[in-house]
């Protein structure tokens, strides 16, 4: 066998090797818009914190089936609100990044504000009260001049 003929097979066994190695399928592809719908859902594999939009997981197990799914619902041009509103149905409200404003999710909304201004109101109330001057009792001036002449007793005999 030639010489050029062993290196055409290794170079083909090369690019074929390459082209294995960083091969996907088309689902694994996150396009704008389905990173634009997966970021309003929240990835449910329970390893990650991240949304279905920006998981970097390699084969989540939530992550790349809901993937799929959207894409699969965009083919049908179905709205973006719809899509979400069917993730919500299957999974509940915990489906979503962000809980909606309502109900007792208003308080996710409210809490940190409102314990924020509580906490600055506690703040401003103990530096006021540190600002006072502090109330010194009336001493009385037999009671002052007698601890005087008990100090100058007391020098005196030091010297």
């Amino acid at each position: 066998m030639p010489k050029s003929a062993k290196r055409s097979r290794i170079l083909a066994a090369i690019l074929l090797l390459a082209g294995l190695s960083v091969a996907q399928v088309s689902s694994e592809f996150v396009t704008d818009d389905i990173r634009r719908v997966g970021s309003r859902l929240a990835c449910l594999c329970g390893s990650c914190k991240n949304s279905v939009g920006d998981c970097a997981m390699l084969a989540c197990g939530y992550s790349s089936p809901a993937r799929q799914k959207i894409a699969a619902m965009q083919t049908q041009n179905i709205s973006d609100d719809a899509i979400v509103e069917d993730f919500v149905k299957r999974e509940g409200i915990r489906a979503l990044v962000t809980p909606p404003a309502e109900g007792f999710n208003l308080m996710a909304w409210l809490m940190p504000p409102l314990m924020i201004a509580f906490g600055l109101a506690i703040i401003w109330w103990f530096i006021q009260r540190m600002r006072k001057p502090a109330a010194v009792p009336e001493i009385d001036p037999k009671l002052l001049e007698r601890y005087k002449d008990s100090i100058e007793k007391d020098l005196a005999k030091l010297d």
